[in-house]
């Protein structure tokens, strides 16, 4: 199983859904930007911000949940057409093949819920670098800085993340057998979360140091702005917002990463057993 091949095949229906997505993404920078403009003009006595900004908000409102309408259907008629191919094709006994078809449903979830996320935050993480540098050069420079940081240390433990979901994955494939022999089964479970546990304990240090790091740029990021002069309530606003949004896109980015990599694992197994 290809997701290349899932892509290809409902090509047209991809298409539509990424289209949504974009547009959601491209309306999500801009409500900062927004709320900025409803602040000045509303201290100004003037209300034409904030009707701009609700009508934003209706707009992404309409479109996202037209997008997760289409994709709850896409999705299905997906998992429906290659689950079967899953099963028929593993030649092997009905704990490998539960197993597997589990694992066909998290490549599923992941393209339905996570991906979608995914394009949001990497065009939201480029789309407000963009905007800090229009709004102060210091604080653009810290942005780039910290994201290098940032994917540094999620890159330098991705070949441990990749041996531990392949260590999990090889137990969760004698879980069917397990049960009918109940026998090795508290056996079976302690190694199941004895694998659960070191994923979790690396994604908690990666992310415990990628927090600290953006904690300290948001902190530095009003101090220069306020230091270079931007005391406009709605622009130093609109500032302190994308750089809020900044580290939202920067922290899920690696986690999806890590999740791309535990999919990478599942794909090559049922791709050399399928």
């Amino acid at each position: 199983m290809k997701i290349r091949k899932i892509i290809a095949t409902y090509r047209w229906g991809f298409l539509f859904t990424f289209t949504l997505i974009l547009l959601e993404a491209g309306i999500s920078i801009l409500f900062p930007l927004f709320i900025g403009f409803a602040i000045d003009d509303t201290l100004a006595g003037m209300y034409r911000g904030g009707l701009q900004l609700g009508l934003l908000g209706l707009l992404a409102l309409v479109i996202g949940a037209g997008r997760r309408f289409f994709d709850s259907r896409l999705y299905a008629k997906v998992f429906k057409k290659y689950g079967v191919q899953t099963v028929l094709k593993t030649n092997s006994g009905t704990s490998v093949k539960t197993a597997r078809l589990g694992m066909l449903k998290e490549v599923i979830e992941f393209l339905e819920n996570s991906l979608p996320e995914i394009v949001s935050s990497v065009i939201a993480l480029f789309g407000v670098i963009v905007i800090l540098a229009t709004l102060n050069i210091n604080v653009f420079y810290g942005s780039l800085g910290v994201s290098f940081l940032v994917f540094s240390i999620y890159l330098v433990s991705s070949k441990r993340t990749v041996r531990l979901n392949k260590s999990y994955n090889d137990v969760i494939e004698e879980q069917v057998d397990v049960i009918e022999n109940d026998d090795r089964l508290g056996h079976h479970l302690h190694d199941l979360m004895k694998w659960n546990i070191k994923l979790s304990d690396l994604e908690t240090v990666n992310f415990s140091l990628s927090w600290v790091l953006l904690m300290a740029f948001l902190v530095c990021s009003i101090i220069i702005a306020i230091n270079d002069g931007l005391v406009q309530y709605g622009a130093l606003f609109a500032l302190i917002m994308y750089v809020f949004q900044f580290i939202e896109s920067i922290v899920g980015l690696p986690l999806f990463y890590q999740h791309w990599l535990r999919l990478v694992e599942i794909k090559d197994r049922l791709q050399k057993f399928g």
